[in-house]
Parts: C-alpha cells; sequence; structure tokens
C-alpha cells in the first residue's frame, strides 16, 4: 500500500507490509504523514458488521466518519479483520438506502415550473422564505391542470440573465441562516441533461429548489503483479461538506459551460496533480443517479462514471487544498470499507460499487445481484 500525502511538495511514497493490524508498523519518514495518523483521535461512534453469512457473529468498527487515520483504514480493509462474507451485499444496499432517503415525504414539496416543465421542487417551509420576494417568485394554483399547487417565476423575468441575477439577489439576501455554504459557482438550471438552460443558480442552494445535478466521479486504478488498486482521497478537514471522510481520487460537480470530459481533465490536476497527457486517457463508463430527501433539502443528483488506468510510478498530488492525502489500496480491500463502515462520502460508494460490477468484484451468483446492479440508478437519469 502507497499514502501520499496531500500538500506536501514531495512525491513521498510510504511502503506497508502486509500485516493483519498496522498497530506494530513504523512509517519510513513519518514526518510526511504525521497530520494523516493520529489514532488517539478515533471517536467511539459504532458501525454495526452486517452479515447473513455467520449472522450468530457480532462485529463493530469503532471509527466515526472523518475522525480516523489511514491506519485505520487499512486495519478495517483487510480481509483478515472481520469475520465476514465478501459475498454479502447487505453492506452495499445500506449505501445505496443511505443516498435515496425522504421518499414519503415528497408530498412536502411544490414542483418548480418554468415554461410548462418542472426543473425542480420546493418544500413549503422553504416557500415560505421565497414569498416574501413577489417580483422574483409567484405561486400559482391550477386545479385543473398537471401540476396543482406550483412554484414559478414572475413573467417580467424573461431571459436566463434576468432570471440568474434576480434569484442570485435572493439566495443572497436569504443568507447563509437559510442557505448555508455558499460556493460562488453556478449550475445550469435545466429540465433534463443537455436540455435548454432557464437560469444559472448557485451550487449551494441546488437542493433547496430540488434542482437535478450532474457531476463527475473518477476511479483511479493502478494494476499491478494481475491486481487491481484504487487511489482513494481523504477529504480535507476544512471542506464544508463531508469532512475528513474517504472519497474518489478525483470528483467534482458540473458546473455551467464546461463538458463533463474538460470537466475530469481539470479536476485531475486540481485534486490530484494528473498531468492531462495521462487524464485524457480517462474512459467514461456510464452514470449512477440518486434522490435524496433530508428536511429542506431535495437533491436529484447524477453522476457521471470514469475510470483511468494510472501507471504504478505515479503519485497523485493534491493542488487545491481539498484532499488531506490519498492512498493506494487493493479493490477488494476498497470492497471491504464500504461494506463495513460507512467512512466514504455516501455518492463515492455508488460510484465504486458500480466499478465492483463493471470489474466482476460482484458476481450473478451473490443474492441481490440484480437488484443492486438497478438500484445505483434509482433517481431518473435523463
Amino acid at each position: 500500500m502507497v499514502i501520499s500525502s496531500g500538500n506536501s511538495g514531495k512525491l513521498a511514497p510510504i511502503q506497508f507490509m502486509a500485516c493483519k493490524s498496522l498497530v506494530a508498523h513504523r512509517f519510513h519518514n513519518f514526518s510526511i504523514v504525521s497530520s494523516l495518523y493520529n489514532a488517539s483521535k478515533i471517536s467511539r461512534t459504532t458501525y454495526p458488521m452486517l452479515s447473513t453469512f455467520r449472522p450468530a457473529v457480532t462485529r463493530s468498527i469503532s471509527v466515526a466518519a472523518g475522525n480516523f487515520s489511514w491506519d485505520d483504514v487499512v486495519h478495517i480493509s483487510l480481509p483478515s479483520s472481520f469475520q465476514d462474507d465478501p459475498s454479502d451485499l447487505t453492506g452495499y444496499f445500506e449505501k445505496v438506502k443511505l443516498c435515496n432517503r425522504g421518499s414519503d415525504t415528497q408530498s412536502e414539496f411544490l414542483p418548480f415550473v418554468i415554461d410548462d416543465l418542472i426543473v425542480g421542487y420546493v418544500h413549503h417551509g422553504f416557500a415560505k422564505h421565497l414569498k416574501q420576494y413577489p417580483n422574483v417568485f409567484i405561486f400559482p394554483r391550477d386545479d385543473c391542470g398537471q401540476f396543482g399547487a406550483y412554484l414559478t417565476l414572475h413573467e417580467s423575468l424573461k431571459t436566463p440573465e434576468d432570471r440568474t441575477h434576480a434569484v442570485g439577489d435572493v439566495v443572497k439576501c436569504l443568507g447563509k441562516e437559510v442557505i448555508p455554504g455558499t460556493r460562488n459557482e453556478l449550475y445550469p438550471v435545466t429540465s433534463s441533461f443537455g436540455a435548454s438552460n432557464f437560469f444559472s443558480l448557485e451550487r449551494a442552494a441546488a437542493p433547496y429548489f430540488g434542482i437535478k445535478v450532474y457531476g463527475v466521479h473518477m476511479n483511479g486504478y493502478v494494476e499491478k503483479e494481475g491486481e487491481k488498486f484504487l487511489w482513494v482521497a481523504k477529504r480535507s478537514q476544512t471542506k464544508p461538506t463531508f469532512p475528513g471522510m474517504l472519497d474518489h481520487l478525483v470528483a467534482g460537480g458540473l458546473p455551467q459551460g464546461i463538458p463533463c470530459g474538460e470537466n475530469v481533465m481539470k479536476e485531475c490536476e486540481e485534486e490530484a496533480g494528473i498531468p492531462r497527457s495521462i487524464s485524457k486517457g480517462a474512459i467514461p463508463v456510464g452514470a449512477i443517479s440518486y434522490t435524496d430527501i433530508k428536511g429542506f433539502s431535495y437533491k436529484r443528483d447524477v453522476q457521471f462514471c470514469y475510470d483511468l488506468k494510472l501507471p504504478e510510478s505515479f503519485i497523485p498530488e493534491n493542488q487545491d487544498g481539498e484532499v488531506e492525502g490519498f492512498m493506494l489500496l487493493l479493490v477488494t480491500n476498497v470492497a471491504n470499507v464500504i461494506r463495513r463502515t460507512q467512512l466514504f462520502k455516501p455518492n463515492c460508494t455508488l460510484v465504486i460499487i458500480d466499478f465492483l460490477f463493471r470489474h466482476g468484484y460482484i458476481n450473478p451468483e451473490s443474492s441481490g445481484y440484480l437488484e443492486l446492479l438497478q438500484s445505483l440508478r434509482s433517481g431518473t437519469c435523463f
């Protein structure tokens, strides 16, 4: 296994010997990974080991999301660490469920309609804030029509530019108390992927308006001695969302005006220091989708998936400060972490599960195979 620090300025791989625990290990260059390794900070949140293979055995993993070390990750990943069945898909189903919550609360949301097309969904509670701006938002009711009560934009806002400015001003006025995590990054508001852009919306506000959001996730893998390894990233503790959790080598939202392939290469450079001469080899392999409803938030996300086979000699190095470090793990060990814990950013687990299907790590002999495969696209992809 190899660890790479996020912003050390040096390419200094740390090699580990294979064993059941890293407690007795000594880092070859501890100073480089000292910010990544701190076993004293493990919290005592427990994640149950779910397995239908050995139901009489109770196992738990005492690490908390965002507050764990690479030592913990490696120990959890080892096949011998816990008595569970790799072919049991229960842990994967749980990760899909985490990304698809709240379907029973859909009735609490109004359709957001523009030009007779639904572009999003807004919770009644959030709609109360928008009613303060009648020159921007109106709330018609047509009991004979297809929408019933719904939200739309004022008829005076006719162009994408006018709508973008007007809605953007409302988002600013509502402030972080209502819409936290403003990023000054605009997402297109459309009825479907590739359709006309009605206007552009601040990224942080997207789930509050229930618009469909698209992103790119890339599995960076290495092949050596007949086995495949995945590079795994650990998010910076300063990230506004899912700080300190495990992530893909490269992932990011799809902002307005950037094609998917171009966005992958941009993110490769920023997040992992992968030059375009290498990242241009990233292969589009499909998409996953999910619908996650929680409180006023209605996430309708689609993630375009990419695979990139990397040279054995390549060591990623973060450039934008958003990644704490990287680790290279056997694909089967990454699968163990996903099945056994909630240490990965939730939507990343779906993309990696998709990778496991495509590369033959999950097979039709496993009970629930087709159901799990279908569940990776629980949201509408178009």
